[in-house]
């Protein structure tokens, strides 16, 4: 295949996936969702072409004008734009792809930051999956976006289930936007501004922690740990999203 105007299958961080029970598993998981289907990275069509099976509205952008143009000749009823999902409007209710993996951080802050989908089905790195599901500890990111997505990890990807064979292995990421936010969106911007402050703040203990960072007495952080369900020595990454959901509402309440 002619290279592309943007670089060969390694500047373009290419991993096409080969591993068919994930290919069957991605286009289960979007089954179950309803609405059109954005595909981000369509490559040769290895989750496009079982996708366009499900008889619902789909385009698939990539980023390779030459894959892109016989991934179109192909399929005549998918609407296949040659565009970059670094750019291009993540519209409708149901985004997929495989996504590169030099990628993953920047698409993630674009798509969490995107108000019109409900159900993101995506291959990331492994480490990205793993911490965006909160396994092992929550992440700033995954805390900053808990009031409004809910994160699950749905299978580990070996790295022989992509061609080019990449050095680290994939994981099957599921976003969820919650029906019922547990913040007020137009709280979103001073929550992450909090949030920030917890994971950045200093003080060892999680109570002088939420002292420092939100100007409050210590027995008094202290008392909103407790009632979150929290202990001193907890630190940010054991908070789960109700638990900031409450940490937030009591200290923005002492606030205003």
């Amino acid at each position: 295949m002619p290279r592309s105007i943007h670089g060969g299958r390694h500047e373009l961080g290419q991993n096409f996936l080969t591993h068919t029970p994930t290919i069957a598993l991605v286009v289960d998981l979007v089954r179950r969702t309803d609405g059109a289907i954005l595909e981000i990275g369509a490559g040769d069509g290895a989750l496009t072409k079982p996708l366009a099976q499900l008889g619902r509205r789909l385009t698939a952008i990539e980023l390779d004008e030459h894959r892109a143009r016989r991934l179109a000749r192909e399929l005549p009823d998918v609407a296949v734009e040659h565009a970059d999902a670094l750019t291009h409007p993540l519209h409708g209710p149901v985004i997929v792809g495989n996504i590169p993996f030099h990628l993953t951080t920047p698409l993630l802050r674009r798509l969490l930051n995107t108000r019109t989908w409900s159900d993101a089905i995506l291959l990331t790195q492994w480490e990205v999956a793993r911490k965006r599901a909160a396994v092992g500890g929550s992440t700033l990111m995954t805390a900053q976006s808990a009031p409004w997505f809910s994160f699950h990890l749905h299978a580990r990807v070996a790295s022989q289930g992509f061609t080019p064979r990449p050095s680290v292995d994939g994981g099957l990421l599921q976003i969820t936007r919650r029906r019922k936010p547990l913040i007020p969106i137009d709280e979103k911007i001073p929550y992450e501004r909090f949030v920030r402050r917890i994971f950045t703040g200093r003080g060892g203990n999680l109570d002088r922690i939420i002292q420092n960072a939100a100007g409050v007495p210590r027995a008094h952080a202290a008392r909103i740990l407790r009632t979150a369900g929290l202990a001193p020595r907890n630190l940010p990454r054991d908070i789960n999203a109700h638990q900031w959901t409450a940490l937030w509402t009591q200290l923005h309440r002492t606030s205003s």
